[in-house]
């Protein structure tokens, strides 16, 4: 039963960098210089702040970066910190075949865990894409419970794959981080992203904490279950794990190369509907559409991104994973990016007034396309009965519509620019695209912390 476990270990354990293809290198020094912008810049919100005061007593050794706040404290918290940090302006990557995150869920503990070790940027990129293939796999594998959020799941073997291979584990104690990291999953809750509950955003840096600690825990004795995958992701969190999915073409399909990356700062289920409304606003004079002429607006959808409906979302986490408040949001703003989702805006009238018009149904038929598609179809009514379409069936960023290079880049710019100056963050992204030419990962985090 167990004999996937053994393949994948082998696989994990003997994985070197060169044996990575260009292209699957490329696309990780894409996913990590856009995970640490993402992670640096949601350290600046005031909870990850206090945080970080909290945790930051006077103890153990000093030698992780935490992102963005030009400070070094123990790997584990800064795995803990960093990772929750990632989470919360809702534009880390992800992959939508496995319905969730992996990236922000392996990135932490692995910075963490080279920075410790003085590693190379080669090293890094093995271990991000290693962690990052068997994360997303257990996700393909599996199929979560409805009430379960992704979050805190299967990213915490991911990472934890990750940290092992830093450790350079062989094929036995690899399988025996599989086990034993399996059983530090968490319980998420799905409500939390439809109630605003901000203890959503801590779940995957508990991942990148686990991921760390699991390697402690095997230093120290402690063992998993012969097969601890199968059992809780086939019994526990889901009730269904295939195997079969962990191994088919492993190897010669890697996850990290069907990734897609994020440009509006909200839950990825919504982005088909904002790039729908984005087409219908192309076609309208000066590239917009006017609030106060819009009657009503009808968006159709797949049953995940149908249950994103609150029109009055609370806190800025609910109008994230608002359908109407994010369509709102849009028409006011022209776009979707970090600063159209602040507390300015969820208490703007225009845009409150804007929610209250959106209605989002699920359309049978569209969630009877997903995975390979998620698709939205939106309907404007204007005042005078003007009747405005459109429909996407692939959100743009992913493998099929992608982001240019120069746009993936210029998001980096936005993001860490007022943070590290501009000309910092050129050269940083720079050193990102050249990851593999770095000696000591630390080069690259001291230079950071310097001017953070």
């Amino acid at each position: 039963m167990s004999d996937y476990l053994d393949e994948i270990s082998a696989f994990v354990s003997r994985c070197q960098f060169d044996d990575l293809s260009p292209i699957i290198l490329q696309r990780a020094k894409e996913v990590m210089a856009d995970g640490l912008a993402v992670i640096a810049t949601g350290t600046q919100e005031k909870e990850v702040k206090a945080l970080t005061q909290h945790l930051l007593v006077p103890c153990g050794k000093q030698v992780a970066t935490l992102l963005g706040q030009g400070i070094r404290t123990e790997s584990l918290k800064a795995a803990l910190i960093n990772g929750t940090a990632g989470t919360f302006l809702e534009l880390d990557e992800g992959n939508r075949f496995a319905g969730g995150h992996p990236a922000t869920h392996v990135i932490p503990a692995t910075l963490a865990v080279a920075e410790e070790r003085n590693l190379s940027g080669s090293e890094v990129l093995n271990a991000l894409v290693l962690g990052y293939e068997i994360g997303a796999r257990i996700a393909i594998a599996s199929k979560l419970r409805r009430s379960m959020h992704p979050h805190g799941t299967w990213g915490t073997v991911g990472a934890a794959v990750a940290v092992g291979k830093l450790m350079n584990y062989g094929e036995h104690m690899m399988k025996e981080m599989v086990n034993l990291s399996s059983s530090l999953t968490l319980a998420t809750s799905r409500r939390t992203i439809l109630e605003g509950a901000t203890v959503r955003n801590v779940y995957a840096g508990i991942s990148g904490y686990m991921g760390i600690l699991a390697h402690h825990l095997i230093e120290s004795g402690f063992t998993g279950e012969a097969n601890g995958l199968g059992s809780v992701f086939g019994s526990v969190v889901s009730e269904t794990f295939s195997p079969e999915e962990m191994t088919k073409d492993l190897g010669k399909r890697f996850e990290i190369a069907r990734n897609y990356f994020k440009q509006h700062a909200c839950c990825r289920h919504i982005h088909s509907s904002l790039d729908a409304m984005a087409i219908i606003a192309a076609k309208m004079p000066r590239g917009r559409i006017e609030p106060e002429k819009i009657a009503k607006v009808k968006v159709r959808t797949y049953s995940l991104a149908a249950q994103l409906s609150d029109q009055r979302p609370k806190n800025i986490l609910a109008s994230k994973f608002s359908i109407p408040f994010a369509v709102g949001t849009f028409i006011l703003n022209g776009n979707a990016g970090v600063h159209c989702f602040t507390q300015e805006n969820l208490e703007n009238p225009v845009i409150k007034a804007l929610a209250r018009k959106v209605t989002v149904v699920e359309d049978t038929s569209l969630t009877a396309m997903m995975p390979e598609r998620r698709p939205a179809s939106i309907q404007v009514v204007l005042n005078d009965g003007t009747v405005l379409e459109a429909e996407t069936f692939i959100a743009k960023g992913d493998v099929e519509v992608p982001y240019s290079s120069e746009e993936k880049r210029r998001k980096f710019y936005e993001l860490v620019g007022p943070i590290w100056g501009h000309k910092l963050a050129e050269s940083i992204y720079s050193d990102f695209m050249e990851l593999e030419k770095l000696g000591n990962i630390n080069q690259l985090t001291d230079r950071i912390n310097q001017r953070a």
